[in-house]
């Protein structure tokens, strides 16, 4: 992390010239300007602006109607971009240049922008803290690294795609050393900016890494998440390198997911611990489960916004099909983790990488303190195959059902407000009526000659 004093010593002996002031988009990505430093110093801290259609467009950029906020009949305003000082850091991948993430207020009334997906994680943070609890979460984050760059990739129609290392490589120090030429500088970069990487692995599937980072603050955690992604994407095509994060890139390959570590803290100790509870766990873990569990299909489309999300959740590939909770069973879509131990925790299984880390946070928290509240009971743990468990409800299999359930959740209206939950409702929307006009490749190679 840098101060801002060290970046101004940093700007006047030239190690640094540019600044990156952030703002995170819908889609869980970063979007802002390029300042020089010396702005920055004198007058951009204070704030800059940028266009409120930043929290209206699709993955495309393209800018449906529909969406209360902002619109061409409002004319595309201004918000305000407000930069949080205290996530000031170098980034070493690109030259002289440092970044900070930043907040979007209302120009008029200088509150914090409710659709912000920042600001949707602060809310259910404040939440928590008002109930005396300060969440704790880590991700663990799955992608693909393929032998050729984006450019190239896309030049190709998206066609003949191989993966760098051609081999299921989990666990692999023979095979990861073949990427290892992109995997150090990420770990390193992310290590010289604050990040607090633990390790990469190889995945369970061809060409598929896992980059892991330690538990932190949910809002540091959401942070820490976006800012892993784009060294990878950008370390990986400075190296001549495509990376994804889709949930599913490919029909016959296992997916990549975001699984989701989550516990709440008071007074610097883990309240989900209780060690005379089953399996370690307190009361308080067993309401917040149980709240996870009970509104898990109202937030799974915060966890999988697109339709390419739902064709992760394939039984036998370690995705979830079913919402259970497990003791150590990675067949569910809740897993215990740390049994007995302090460190016990509650892992979510159901966000693939394709997730906006702010938004899954938020809804697993919402979910989580609204089992608090209503102290729900916990079920017992289901053990086995839950692939095939019967009487177990099961994940929302497409983007339709996922949104129709998540529009008429009154549990997230009333945590998140109707406001926001009418806001990324119409950004499924607009994901879903852009696919259903598209005409496939599958559906001309099994129509064209045959239909």
């Amino acid at each position: 992390m840098m101060s801002f004093e060290t970046l101004a010593q940093r700007a006047q002996t030239g190690e640094i010239d540019t600044v990156l002031v952030c703002i995170i988009d819908m889609q869980g990505r970063l979007m802002g300007k390029r300042f020089h430093v010396a702005h920055f110093l004198e007058h951009a801290q204070e704030g800059t602006h940028c266009c409120n259609y930043l929290l209206a467009t699709d993955l495309e950029m393209n800018t449906p109607d529909g969406y209360a906020t902002t619109s061409w009949q409002s004319g595309y305003g201004d918000y305000v971009v407000k930069p949080d000082l205290a996530t000031l850091r170098p980034v070493p991948w690109l030259e002289a240049t440092a970044m900070v993430l930043c907040d979007l207020l209302d120009p008029r009334t200088e509150a914090p922008v409710p659709q912000s997906p920042r600001q949707i994680l602060k809310a259910q943070i404040a939440r928590a803290g008002a109930l005396g609890f300060a969440p704790m979460m880590a991700t663990e984050l799955e992608f693909f690294l393929f032998a050729r760059s984006y450019d190239a990739i896309r030049e190709s129609g998206w066609r003949d795609l191989e993966t760098l290392v051609r081999y299921n490589q989990d666990y692999s120090i023979q095979f990861t050393g073949r990427e290892e030429y992109i995997m150090r500088p990420v770990r390193n970069a992310l290590h010289a900016m604050g990040v607090p990487v633990e390790s990469s692995k190889g995945e369970a599937e061809t060409g598929q890494e896992e980059l892991n980072i330690r538990y932190g603050g949910a809002l540091t955690a959401a942070d820490q998440h976006v800012l892993a992604k784009q060294a990878v994407k950008e370390i990986a095509e400075q190296k001549g390198h495509g990376a994804t994060f889709m949930a599913k890139w490919r029909s016959d390959r296992v997916g990549s997911a975001a699984h989701l570590h989550q516990s709440l803290f008071a007074e610097g100790r883990n309240v989900f611990h209780d060690p005379d509870g089953a399996h370690g766990m307190s009361a308080l873990m067993g309401h917040y489960v149980a709240g996870l569990l009970k509104y898990a299909p109202d937030c799974t489309l915060l966890m999988a916004p697109y339709i390419n999300s739902y064709k992760r959740f394939v039984p036998g590939t370690f995705a979830p099909t079913k919402l259970a909770w497990s003791v150590d069973n990675r067949t569910s879509a809740f897993r215990l983790v740390g049994e007995g131990s302090k460190g016990v925790r509650i892992e979510c299984r159901i966000p693939g990488a394709d997730m906006n880390p702010y938004l899954a946070c938020a809804a697993q928290l919402a979910a989580g303190l609204a089992g608090i509240e209503e102290e729900l009971p916990l079920p017992p743990a289901a053990t086995g195959d839950i692939y095939g468990a019967e009487d177990v409800p099961e994940v929302p299999s497409t983007l339709r059902e996922a949104t129709a359930i998540f529009r008429k959740s009154k549990m997230l209206r009333k945590a998140l407000g109707g406001p926001v939950v009418d806001h990324y409702t119409r950004a499924a929307e607009v994901e879903q009526e852009d696919y259903d006009r598209v005409v496939t490749d599958y559906e001309l190679r099994r129509g064209f000659e045959k239909a």
